[in-house]
Parts: structure tokens; sequence; C-alpha cells
């Protein structure tokens, strides 16, 4: 049986090229006296990419095409590194423990999910992040760094504790991660003599929520 998602990722060389970013689906009714009402369809962005920028060469192809054919089209979701947003430091940097507050002790709790703000105070977006690099997380609790005690779902972007955070002790991470996505068509067209022209196919990825 074919999973719904798999682990592998996404040809990087290709990912570095890609454009895209995220999507937000808002509602805009605009009333008689002028003044507009807005409301957001959904809690969180979702991220749309077109990799066919990405492909530089008849090796980049091939190798989109053995991918696209091994996730089945359509049908499997897989990781995908963003170019532009792949790191818990805030401005896109080396990833350090002290990057993001996920969670406060209460004595009792011990699995915490990974997350990202943007923006501050209460105008952030805290974007929960599923898909952490695997062998890249550090987690922190009170400002200091943990080396042991502790686990990493990378399937799921959560931590483990063995013994649960005292309450009111500060969870910290810093990682890098993968964006869950899947290809958004079921026919990849390729044509070398017009890819060798400078007509660039179009490779259309959508996140999904795996």
């Amino acid at each position: 049986m074919i999973a719904s998602f798999s682990e592998e990722r996404f040809p990087l060389r290709v990912a570095f090229g890609t454009a895209g970013g995220p999507e937000r689906r808002t509602d805009i009714v605009r009333l008689s006296n002028g003044y507009e009402n807005r409301n957001q369809r959904t809690r969180h962005s979702w991220r749309r990419y077109d990799a066919g920028s990405g492909v530089r060469s008849v090796e980049d192809l091939v190798a989109v095409l053995h991918f696209f054919e091994a996730r089945r089209g359509r049908l499997t979701g897989f990781r995908f590194r963003d170019p532009f947003d792949f790191s818990s430091a805030p401005g896109g940097g080396a990833a350090t423990v002290f990057d993001q507050r996920i969670g406060t002790g209460d004595g009792e709790a011990r699995v915490f999910q990974l997350v990202k703000r943007y923006g501050v105070d209460d105008d952030a977006y805290v974007r929960p992040i599923g898909k952490p690099v695997p062998g890249s997380v550090r987690v922190g609790v009170d400002g200091a760094e943990l080396g042991q005690g502790f686990s990493v779902d990378p399937s799921a972007g959560t931590v483990g504790f063995a013994v649960a955070p005292m309450p009111g002790a500060v969870v910290t991470a810093g990682f890098e991660f993968d964006v869950p996505v899947r290809f958004d068509m079921d026919h990849l067209s390729i044509n070398i003599a017009a890819f060798e022209a400078g007509d660039i196919p179009s490779i259309p990825l959508v996140e999904v929520r795996p």
C-alpha cells in the first residue's frame, strides 16, 4: 500500500531555485459606508511553489521525473526545503537553541510542538512546524541547552521530555525544517527541445497537512 506521505525530500538543487511562498485566503466585503469587513477563511497560511524555475539542466529534469513517478503524482506528499524560509532563526540565519519559545512547563506536560513565530507580541503569527530536519533540533529549558533527556519526532515536529519541565520553566528550541507538500498535477509535461530553447516547465507544488 502506498503511504499518503513520504519523508523523502524533493531534490535540493532544484528546490534552491524555486519560486513561491505563503498564501492567505481573505474574504472582503465593502460596506455601504465605505468601510470593509475582512475575514480570513483559515487560521494558517498555505504555501505554493513552482519548482520549474529551479530546473537548470536536463539532469534536473530527470531527477524531478524520477521523484514525480516515485510519489505517484499528486498521491503522495513529501518534504520540500523552502529556499527562503527553512530556519527557526528570526532572520533566517543559523538556528540557535534560543530561537523559538515552544512552551512553558507545568510539571505534567512532556510533549511540546515545534513552532515558528512571525512578528512580535499579540500580532505574531505562530506557525506549527511539523517537519523538522532530522538531527537539526536543539532544545533548551530556562536558558540552558539540553544534551539529553529529550527526544524529537521529525515526522510530527514534537519534542518529548523524559521528565516534564518544572512549572514556569521556559522551553525553547532551534531547528531547520522542511515544508510538507505534494505535486499539484498528475501530468508532468517535459519537452527537451523546448527546455533547451529556454522554455521552463511548470512544476506546481502545494503545502499539505500530513
